[in-house]
């Protein structure tokens, strides 16, 4: 017979977020063994992860913070939006924005094979145990790394949205410029620029955009016979001038106005901050990631699913 107390069944049970039934059955297979029962558990928190491999994981969160200087924003998805509010799962986030800014992951796939802060295992070793004890597929989706300049976090709705704007500042001490690095970032969740200026606007997108604008030009003028042909694709032409101002100021971080102060742009908000503090604050980048985005979410009753787990269906 198996060699173990009730006590023992506790102490697996907090080393390992497992219940406590599967815990006296772990300790029950290895005949009281810890590293033995954590092993059995592992095995069977893969076996889990396999099962629920297959569940849309389309909530979570979207995290982003500066740990020793590195900006991260990472996003996790599991697949309800309780377990994304589990303080289980946002540590288990927060360790993973960790091991990126300290390990420097190039991919996902890096991310997964990396240490997991405080053990010898890797992240995806960890994440099969985190998906035994949630009882919910979980996904590491993607993360973005900014090592240089001073980047500054946002984060909205409890992780519905996550933000990391990165400045380049010169002359000015850095901790001088976190207001309004949380004013762009604020910014760009709320009004979800696609790029920094319109320098950064490929050629392409340009052209496309004016080709739509003076077509739609054309056609508003067409009813006006009374035009010469030349003349009338003149004036479509000065029409696309001040609509593709109006595209610039709707993709381009610092062509829009600003939002607590509309009379200026972002960009001449910045100038404006950084002139007051003798320097020059130039915004490099910026990442918005929005959890579930582009995620097709399946329909799902997941009382129904409990009930018939349960045997009540």
């Amino acid at each position: 017979m198996a060699s173990f107390t009730a006590q023992d069944v506790k102490r697996l049970r907090e080393m390992t977020n497992v219940g406590m039934m599967d815990c006296k059955k772990a300790l029950t297979e290895a005949d009281g063994d810890f590293d033995m029962a954590i092993e059995w558990l592992r095995e069977k928190g893969k076996a889990a992860s396999v099962k629920k491999a297959g569940k849309v994981a389309a909530e979570g969160v979207s995290y982003a913070a500066v740990i020793n200087g590195v900006g991260v924003v990472i996003e996790v998805n599991s697949q309800t939006d309780f377990v994304a509010k589990n303080e289980i799962f946002q540590g288990f986030v927060r360790d993973l924005a960790a091991v990126v800014a300290e390990q420097n992951p190039a991919d996902v796939e890096a991310l997964k094979a990396a240490t997991y802060p405080g053990t010898d295992r890797t992240v995806a070793d960890v994440t099969s145990d985190r998906v035994l004890a949630i009882g919910e597929n979980l996904q590491i989706r993607r993360f973005v790394r900014y090592a240089e300049g001073v980047s500054v976090p946002y984060v909205h709705q409890n992780g519905k949205v996550g933000v990391l704007v990165n400045l380049a500042v010169e002359g000015i001490d850095p901790a001088a410029v976190v207001e309004l690095g949380k004013d762009v970032a604020m910014q760009i969740c709320s009004m979800s620029p696609t790029y920094v200026s319109s320098d950064d606007v490929p050629a392409e997108a340009v052209e496309a955009e004016k080709a739509v604008q003076l077509a739609k030009a054309l056609e508003e003028g067409a009813s006006n016979t009374k035009i010469p042909a030349e003349k009338a694709k003149m004036i479509a032409e000065n029409k696309v001038k001040g609509r593709m101002n109006n595209f610039f100021a709707e993709v381009c971080l610092l062509n829009q106005a600003f939002v607590k102060e509309n009379k200026v742009t972002v960009g001449e908000h910045i100038k404006s901050v950084a002139k007051s503090l003798g320097g020059t604050i130039t915004v490099t980048a910026f990442t918005r990631f929005v959890t579930g985005e582009g995620i097709e979410k399946a329909e799902e009753n997941y009382a129904d699913e409990v009930a018939s787990l349960a045997g009540l269906k």
